[in-house]
């Protein structure tokens, strides 16, 4: 049975709520087609017997993308078109604010786009439907500003502020990976909001590209880098059946470097790691620094592999410490997803390994769409046990 075929059975059963439409932002054309042609290839294959029913009249198409763009003028100011209708849609508009490869001019200096920038082209994408769209709902992978979640000292809380300006514009629910803190939410407390995590993709990508990886006690072992990825590092643990370690951070408080209180150490607690494949799960590599010290310190306790798991590979310092890292041995593979914008020399690395994350944004896109329950989306334990069972099996 393939991994959405229970979820399409459902589908098969219900109406949409309105024609789909879906508004692939500049930052995420990429992403938005691989999701584009999963939904034509789902309808497809569903609804045959009742196709001629007006019901039905805008359910199967080639096409649900939305031609829309945003033009920038001399000054670097830009506005939001909408080239075709979107009355009476469910408008799903999707953006990518950390892809830093698009570029603009401003008096005739090369600007690239930053994730401000980003947010307020889709501020500008959601202004241009004027309230015409039968419901919009935001795909934000990477949600923007989650970092600067909460007040430590008198500072900005930009997270919030963005989520209450979406909802005041008429944004009905928010989609997004593996929030940094999903108590953000709380900001729209009346409003939807969603944040999926990828485990399953990391596990399959994993599983696939290392054959010879044996999950059980005796040879994996979760780690979780720092705290804050504790309850990642507890549900792959435990739906894996193997133990779990943690690092923590011991940092100077005293001083601040580029924002941050700069990290003195890594302290480890947890059982022996020596001869075992360790898997190390974190919500994103920014820098990189933190995850690089923490697969060393793993290695150098006796490590067999190392992998590290990771949502976002945002990459900020480039690749050269990773090479560096990999050609030492101290890290074997660095799964990512492709939810932000990874640059083309990441492809040729030799420990990079995609999670594709196209699949599953279609079956969220497609079982909101229908207004069906997305909780066995949400909560991918079956579908673990289902590919550990073929991966045992040989069938994987």
């Amino acid at each position: 049975m393939s991994d959405n075929s229970t979820n399409i059975e459902v589908l098969e059963k219900t109406l949409p709520v309105a024609p789909l439409k879906i508004a692939a932002m500049e930052s995420c054309q990429a992403l938005g087609k691989k999701v584009n042609d999963y939904i034509v290839s789902f309808r497809e294959n569903t609804i045959n017997e009742v196709k001629e029913s007006p019901l039905y009249v805008n359910y199967r198409s080639n096409n649900y993308l939305v031609d829309c763009c945003c033009p920038r003028f001399g000054t670097g100011e830009a506005k939001g078109v909408i080239r075709e209708t979107i009355r009476g849609t469910d408008l799903f508009i999707m953006t990518d604010v950390c892809n830093y490869s698009l570029t603009y001019t401003v008096s005739g200096h090369l600007n690239h786009m930053s994730p401000d920038d980003h947010y307020q082209d889709l501020k500008r994408v959601i202004s241009a439907a004027t309230g015409k769209a039968h419901r919009i709902t935001v795909i934000m992978p990477f949600l923007y500003e989650s970092r600067q979640h909460k007040r430590t000292k008198r500072e900005s809380l930009d997270c919030a502020l963005a989520l209450e300006e979406l909802d005041a514009m008429g944004v009905s629910n928010i989609i997004t990976f593996d929030a940094h803190d999903p108590r953000v939410q709380n900001a729209i407390p009346l409003s939807g909001f969603d944040s999926f995590d990828p485990p399953y993709q990391f596990l399959k990508a994993l599983f696939r590209s290392v054959p010879d990886i044996i999950p059980d006690k005796d040879h994996l072992m979760i780690v979780s880098p720092d705290e804050g990825a504790m309850h990642r590092a507890v549900y792959f643990s435990n739906v894996l059946g193997v133990d779990m370690g943690m690092f923590y951070k011991r940092r100077d408080y005293s001083t601040i470097v580029n924002g941050k209180n700069p990290i003195v150490a890594h302290e480890f607690l947890g059982d022996d790691v020596s001869g075992k494949d360790v898997i190390i799960v974190d919500d994103m590599i920014s820098s990189g620094e933190s995850m690089l010290d923490v697969a060393r310190q793993i290695k150098d306790r006796g490590a067999s592999r190392v992998f590290v798991c990771t949502t976002f590979g945002l990459f900020t310092d480039g690749f050269e410490k990773f090479d560096e890292y990999y050609e030492k041995g101290y890290l074997d593979k660095v799964i990512t997803t492709n939810l932000t914008y990874l640059p083309p020399v990441l492809y040729e690395k030799p420990y990079f390994i995609e999670a594709d994350m196209s699949k599953y944004l279609a079956l969220i896109i497609d079982s909101l769409n229908h207004d069906v329950t997305i909780s066995k989306v949400m909560t991918p334990t079956d579908k673990i046990h289902g590919l550990l069972k073929k991966y045992k099996n040989g069938t994987l």
